[in-house]
């Protein structure tokens, strides 16, 4: 295509956004309250995905070694597991370790415990991370048959109601999200297609003068990728204030690190980048499916 051409099909298109001020006032109202319902589900629902990934990723198997095995045996044990398929990563935590971890764990109540210091009833630990977070409970089954594999603890019981939580509502927000997403397309694009009926007798004059299908489109590409990108910049610009300054605020309201939003940056832009693509796919979506009725003369 020309420049000039190209130039013409430009200045024409927003020609006829100024010439159908209400129906395009009206399409891009269409794209903005529904693109700002899907943004503000996307923050809800990755948000919600990020912490069940982080409470997902602290399980970990604490594998108390037997008092009588000697230096050489906890190594063997923690190469043992080491060499699992599915295991990460094998940290030690001796019982003097755990001790103080117990310590400060319980605040001023744990000062009762020093009295042990000096005869540690407690076990040396190795600490397993896994791959996978839902390996782990396979995992632990193997460690148990291990030699010098005293006791070894996942949260049974309840990791496995964890897994059940965050797997269920991971796909209820998939079904929901793309739900919303083609309950979106339907709304803009029939928006869209009431604005190209409004004008279908342009058209069928067009096209009757001798103008090619490929001529006729290329106006209403750009009226509908405009309609689009317009429509997705107040979502993005109410989405991205909001989110700035409830970040720290409900941040703070959530107990324990893996409770946390996701960090303003990138995660806003990211979002910022999906609402344009969607609205301009969209709009240019809805604009071609119109036309494409009316060139068939």
């Amino acid at each position: 295509m020309k420049a000039r051409t190209l130039r013409r099909h430009v200045r024409e298109s927003f020609k006829s956004l100024g010439r159908n001020g209400w129906m395009t006032f009206a399409s891009v109202s269409a794209v903005t309250i529904t693109l700002l319902l899907v943004g503000v589900f996307f923050v809800i629902m990755m948000n919600l995905n990020h912490m069940a990934n982080n409470i997902e990723n602290d399980v970990e198997i604490r594998v108390h070694i037997d008092v009588a095995a000697a230096e050489e045996e906890q190594k063997a044990l923690a190469d043992q597991i080491q060499k699992l398929d599915r295991v990460d990563s094998v940290a030690y935590s001796s019982k003097e370790e755990e001790l103080n971890q117990l310590m400060n764990s319980m605040g001023e109540e744990g000062e009762a415990f020093a009295m042990f210091e000096q005869d540690n009833p407690l076990n040396d630990v190795l600490v397993v991370k896994t791959k996978e977070p839902q390996d782990i409970m396979s995992v632990a089954k193997q460690i148990e048959k291990m030699d010098f594999a005293s006791k070894v603890k996942y949260g049974q019981g309840s990791v496995e109601k964890i897994f059940e939580v965050t797997n269920t509502g991971r796909i209820i927000g998939t079904i929901l999200i793309i739900g919303l997403l083609f309950t979106a397309m339907f709304l803009i694009s029939n928006t869209i297609k009431i604005t190209i009926f409004a004008r279908r007798r342009e058209i069928e004059i067009m096209k009757l003068v001798g103008a090619t299908n490929g001529f006729i489109r290329w106006p209403f590409f750009l009226e509908g990728l405009s309609l689009g990108v317009l429509g997705s910049i107040v979502p993005i610009i109410i989405i991205t204030i909001t989110y700035y300054y409830s970040h720290d605020f409900i941040s703070e309201k959530l107990a324990g690190d893996f409770l946390q939003l996701l960090p303003f940056g990138p995660f806003v832009f990211q979002i910022s980048g999906l609402l344009l693509l969607m609205g301009a796919v969209i709009g240019v979506w809805g604009s071609l499916m119109s036309v494409r009725k009316f060139l068939k003369i």
